[in-house]
């Protein structure tokens, strides 16, 4: 790590940055804890091939400060923090990493909570849990709500029916085009509800494994061999499901679709895609206003709610998003920029009740 590197730390206004490695497992973690003001920092673990440490590094302090804004949107009481895992998850994942990891978790005395993220599934957070008690996304069978990825993907379509609401008067998806880019844990359970509401669909992934397993219960679908392919059809509603950085300058230029509103974290490759996405006149729901799902059935569990509590509050991410629409609307600023707003005024107003002490 370099000079350049230390320093992105400190401007990016993070409370902890902690630094994770267990030479006899192989463990090389970085967990970066953005915010505290509204309560423990939850955020998923994600076990990626980074290059080297830099690239680890910016991912982990750009999807930290996400959840932060993320988890004040949804109404919960937790701050925001990410973690990643550097290696390749089909080759290095072990009981062994995995436990280490936990350890480090512990460590932090309940600071950040993890759960699952890309590369990390409800198995692995059992076994996480063997050495830490601050673990959502554990599996049904020891005691979690198991994956989110289905009640994300209800929280995402729900935008997707206020983005439609707010764009076209209606919040019925019938006779819609909607390409998804991605149907993994939470795009192949975004495709079942746009279907089921009477859009066409077409899809993508660079795993034909997945492909297969959503034409398996849509054999209609329509498949794109990549995303540049998908791009180039005629879309109404873009939904991009897979990694970050989707919304580019080329991706912006080309794009066809008036709403976009997908399940990926991270979407805006640069700060400046939002007015450019505005500019274009293309609606952009943003992604961790109506990905949230995945941390409201979270903070469910590590409260021990019923699942109907938390479907209930992803339901309600359809009045949010209209919400933060309408004001970008009236303040005449992109939606991410009116999401922002709301997110921060939040964490101003109740973060300072810290400042109130409470007896011991």
């Amino acid at each position: 790590m370099n000079e350049s590197s230390i320093d992105l730390i400190f401007s990016a206004d993070h409370q902890q940055v902690v630094f994770c490695a267990d030479e006899p497992s192989g463990l090389k973690a970085i967990i970066a804890i953005h915010s505290t003001a509204l309560g423990p920092a939850l955020g998923g673990t994600r076990f990626y091939p980074y290059p080297d440490l830099s690239s680890a590094l910016d991912d982990a302090l750009r999807l930290s400060k996400a959840m932060s804004y993320k988890n004040s949107l949804a109404g919960l009481d937790l701050g925001g923090g990410k973690a990643v895992i550097i290696g390749d998850p089909a080759r290095d994942k072990t009981e062994q990493l995995l436990r280490a990891y936990g350890r480090f978790v512990q460590s932090l005395g309940g600071r950040y909570i993890t759960a699952c993220d890309v590369g990390t599934y409800t198995t692995d957070m059992d076994v996480i849990a063997r050495e830490t008690s601050h673990v959502s996304a554990r599996s049904v069978e020891h005691g979690g709500a198991g994956d989110s990825g289905g009640l994300t993907a209800l929280g995402v379509f729900q935008g997707m029916r206020a983005s439609a609401q707010h764009a076209w008067g209606t919040s019925s998806l019938s006779g819609v085009r909607v390409g998804v880019s991605g149907v993994g844990k939470v795009g192949r359970h975004l495709v079942d509800y746009i279907v089921a509401d009477g859009a066409s669909v077409v899809i993508t992934d660079l795993d034909q494994k997945a492909v297969d397993r959503v034409r398996t219960t849509h054999p209609l679908l329509d498949v794109a061999p990549d995303t540049v392919s998908l791009l180039a059809q005629d879309l109404d509603i873009y939904a991009p499901c897979a990694l970050g950085g989707a919304l580019d300058d080329p991706t912006v230029a080309i794009l066809s679709a008036r709403i976009v509103c997908g399940g990926a974290n991270n979407q805006l490759a640069h700060p400046d895609i939002g007015k450019a996405l505005a500019d274009r006149g293309i609606l952009y729901a943003p992604d961790y206003l109506v990905n949230a799902g995945g941390v409201i059935q979270c903070e469910n569990e590590v409260g021990g709610f019923p699942a109907q509590r938390a479907r209930g509050m992803t339901e309600r991410i359809f009045d949010t998003t209209l919400r933060v629409l309408e004001l970008a609307g009236a303040d005449g600023v992109p939606p991410v920029v009116a999401a922002d707003r709301l997110a921060e005024r939040r964490m101003a107003s109740v973060g300072r009740l810290t400042a109130i002490r409470l007896p011991t």
